[in-house]
């Protein structure tokens, strides 16, 4: 499957199952089912050790063996697995409102070590630009928890649990696969080659601490609104916002591409005009897709989730500028990354999230969901700004050149020039 063709089916399968939690479990359940996903989310990010994304250039650098860097994989993953499910565990009940349920505590951890496998074994495949792997890996969880989610719900109306359920089911498929089919069941071992652990982990932290500081981004208003406000005003920004994440799936498009062949690239800095070229396809089209929503958010909105989520509608307006400017940071990250540079991110997003703290603590008391989106939005645009102006140091292309429309742009989606 192509990488077009597998993010039209993340976003088929996906919007349909974020429909069913809309229309079979209302605003004030999914508040609950946000807050608790909330946690597993950002920890996963930080269990991870941005592992995918060390194995990927080191693999494409191929500066180790590939059995080597399979076998040190496993090791960090049975590790990090049960750290991650340990301190989740205690953030989930110590710091949630939602955390007081110790049935959907358990059910909200299981997919952790599952997801993890995957995401680490991701980037093996990644470094080996074997994109039709890697897209199986992430379309195929989302089938299942689609058609998990439609029978535990419609079917067996098991409300909260019916999802969390789905949720956990979902990545073990592609876990079983991984394990036997391509043999990392093999890899297994207790004999440590300390220098690719110590290296993986060194540029792995790197990774995790920027990932980290972006998914803070993207997710501290859950956490806030958990906390300052009430289930149903999270259940209403939760559904809003996720509109957004759709329109974010066109740069991420090109992203897992960008990261895979920047990693291999010879040539990095004719592959950063290539980059930009794709920021200002991107940023045209994510520019069409908010106009649109802009001008039909309510339609879109009762057609997809019911009137029950009317409220979600100034929430999702709020938030579709700082989309589009997220935009940029979206299409340009992956480039720098792949280089082995993922620290360059958090000179743009730790003053980002700084604010986003800031003007969630003072709007969210007031306004509620409406108050978490314009601290998100503004988040985002800062981040973006500043990333854009440290991307043209970085690289040495003049912002003129980055954000100048040409008519090649066009031409290179049009004729499938491949970047």
């Amino acid at each position: 499957m192509s990488v077009g063709l597998s993010k039209l089916t993340i976003i088929g399968f996906g919007l349909g199952t974020s429909v069913i939690t809309a229309r079979y479990l209302g605003p004030e359940n999914n508040g609950i089912i946000a807050a608790l996903l909330v946690y597993p989310s950002i920890f996963m990010t930080i269990g991870s050790m941005g592992i995918r994304q060390s194995t990927t250039y080191f693999l494409g650098k191929g500066i180790f063996p590939e059995e080597k860097i399979k076998t040190t994989v496993t090791q960090i993953w049975l590790l990090t697995s049960l750290i991650s499910l340990i301190a989740c565990y205690y953030l989930m009940t110590q710091l949630s409102r939602s955390g007081e349920r110790l049935d959907y505590v358990l059910l909200a951890l299981l997919p952790i070590p599952f997801t993890l496998f995957n995401t680490y074994n991701q980037g093996i495949f990644l470094g080996k630009n074997e994109i039709k792997v890697f897209n199986r890996i992430n379309w195929i969880p989302t089938v299942f928890i689609f058609l998990f989610t439609a029978i535990l719900l419609i079917v067996f109306r098991f409300g909260i649990k019916g999802y969390m359920i789905a949720l956990a089911i979902g990545p073990i498929p592609i876990f079983i696969l991984l394990l036997f089919k391509n043999k990392f069941i093999d890899s297994f071992s207790l004999k440590i080659d300390w220098m690719i652990l110590k290296k993986m982990i060194g540029l792995g932290t790197t990774y995790a601490i920027a990932l980290l500081i972006i998914n803070l981004n993207l997710k501290l208003d859950i956490i806030l609104l958990d906390n300052l406000s009430d289930a149903y005003q999270t259940g209403i920004y939760a559904k809003g916002a996720g509109i957004t994440q759709y329109l974010w799936q066109i740069p991420m498009l090109f992203s897992t591409i960008i990261f895979a062949r920047s990693a291999t690239s010879k040539n990095e800095r004719e592959f950063s005009i290539k980059v930009t070229q794709l920021l200002r396809v991107s940023f045209a089209v994510v520019g069409i897709g908010v106009i649109f929503l802009l001008l039909f958010s309510e339609d879109i909105i009762k057609i997809l989730y019911g009137g029950q989520f009317k409220d979600s509608v100034s929430v999702l307006k709020i938030l579709l500028p700082g989309v589009l400017f997220f935009t940029i940071f979206k299409s340009m990250n992956q480039d720098l990354a792949g280089r082995g540079k993922p620290w360059v991110s958090m000179y743009a997003m730790i003053p980002a999230l700084i604010i986003n703290i800031a003007i969630n603590l003072i709007l969210i008391p007031k306004y509620g969901a409406n108050g978490a989106a314009i601290a998100s939005t503004t988040s985002y645009t800062t981040a973006s700004i500043l990333f854009l102006h440290n991307y043209s140091k970085q690289v040495e292309i003049p912002l003129s050149s980055i954000l100048k429309y040409k008519r090649s742009d066009l031409d290179q989606i049009i004729k499938g020039k491949k970047i």
